[in-house]
């Protein structure tokens, strides 16, 4: 892996000037300065032969799990000769780009914004394009715009083993990983044995531009102002961000994680949690927040509440829930979200959601998402708080150490 020390624009690399170029991105891909994407600026200097786009499209426009067969319908923005690929269709063949698709490239640049956490299919897009560059032995100059990653170098988790990997869990990642999208890349290129040449370029690192979200677009350049463009549909902020490593988790239940409300992955509940208005009653605790509840955590604080959804599950009906209110002090998502899911799966209508849900792969979501057999065994009851702890503590600090030649950013 090479660091760059110049923006993509200014680099002056043969393959970028005069070469076909393909662009992996989505609408993040934005510069604030130019006021325009990165795909206009390389149309109009010739380059941009095709155009790569991850789950959710071009423009986010897509919810969850939508698969995106055709890009003819971005033909509107007139850029004519382009080809649109999706790597996001309805079968596992589509997740990959194929060898036609990459051959006569002479540089991929990637233009992503990353969220921190292996369920990001940003994450298994990447990597499976690196895949393929390997297995069809071609070597195009690979770059990677690179961006703050909005959960911070925290991690959490426990690596996820080949058997329960999948698009939504790259072989071999915790759930909250840590790491800068260029960070990751050089890990997963390094881990791959792969040679095609990848580059970096980091993000600048004055602070006053790097808040999570306010994020670079083309040529990493920073708007002057907080711009958040929200990486997906149901990242809307950068808090968001910081409870996703936990509370995705909630997708392998029958309990709304919060889609088709404001607040995904912050808001969670069900019709069927109507009873929780008597819990503390009957229990003796005064609040949600007693630091001797089940659900006490420091780092955040339980506000029960009633909500809605607009679409996905549960659509206008009314939920029993809360919504998650970080303190800033420290917090471990996943840690935090495990005993939520254990204390609720105790209700009368819970249930983990069945049957497979992901393309190519049998196993349900909570097996997927969770990754491990004692966060399996932790969630039915068979694994005590003391085990859980300590197990995350040690694979935590493993993939710290692991990891931390690539870091580019001494933090």
């Amino acid at each position: 892996m090479k660091i760059a020390g110049k923006p993509l624009l200014e680099l002056t690399d043969e393959a970028l000037c005069t070469g076909r170029v393909g662009l992996l991105c989505n609408q993040t891909s934005w510069d604030f300065t130019e006021g325009c994407y990165l795909f206009e600026q390389l149309y109009r200097r010739g380059r941009l032969h095709r155009l790569f786009m991850p789950e959710h499209g071009l423009f986010a426009e897509l919810q969850d799990q939508e698969a995106l067969h055709s890009g003819d319908f971005y033909r509107c923005l007139h850029l004519d000769g382009v080809d649109f690929v999706s790597l996001y269709g309805s079968s596992e063949a589509s997740l990959s780009a194929p060898p036609e698709k990459l051959n006569g490239l002479d540089a991929i640049v990637i233009d992503l914004q990353d969220v921190g956490c292996r369920y990001y299919t940003f994450i298994s897009t990447v990597e499976k394009l690196f895949r393929s560059l390997t297995e069809y032995h071609l070597e195009p100059e690979v770059y990677v715009l690179d961006r703050p990653n909005p959960a911070g170098r925290q991690v959490e988790g426990i690596p996820i083993s080949k058997e329960y990997a999948s698009f939504i869990g790259v072989e071999g990642l915790p759930h909250r990983h840590g790491l800068t999208f260029g960070e990751l890349c050089g890990f997963l290129h390094h881990r791959q044995g792969a040679t095609f040449p990848l580059t970096v370029i980091p993000y600048p690192l004055d602070r006053q531009y790097a808040a999570p979200l306010a994020l670079p677009g083309a040529g990493n350049t920073y708007a002057k102002t907080p711009c958040a463009i929200y990486p997906s549909p149901n990242i809307p902020s950068a808090c968001t961000c910081l409870v996703y490593s936990g509370q995705c988790l909630l997708e392998g239940t029958n309990l709304s994680e919060g889609r088709g409300t404001t607040r995904p992955f912050e808001i969670f509940g069900a019709p069927f949690l109507q009873p929780l208005h008597e819990y503390n009653r009957t229990h003796g605790y005064h609040t949600w927040n007693d630091p001797q509840h089940p659900l006490y955590s420091e780092g955040a604080r339980l506000r029960m509440l009633h909500f809605i959804p607009t679409f996905h599950k549960y659509s206008g009906d009314i939920c029993y829930g809360f919504q998650l209110h970080l303190t800033g002090k420290p917090y471990h998502s996943l840690l935090h979200s495990l005993r939520i899911l254990r204390f609720l799966a105790g209700f009368k209508g819970f249930a983990w959601r069945e049957g497979a849900y992901e393309k190519g792969n049998d196993k349900t979501a909570v097996e997927l998402l969770a990754g491990h057999a004692l966060l399996l065994d932790y969630l039915k009851g068979q694994a005590t708080d003391s085990e859980l702890r300590q197990a995350l503590a040690d694979s935590e600090a493993a993939w710290i150490t692991g990891t931390r030649p690539f870091w580019i950013y001494d933090e």
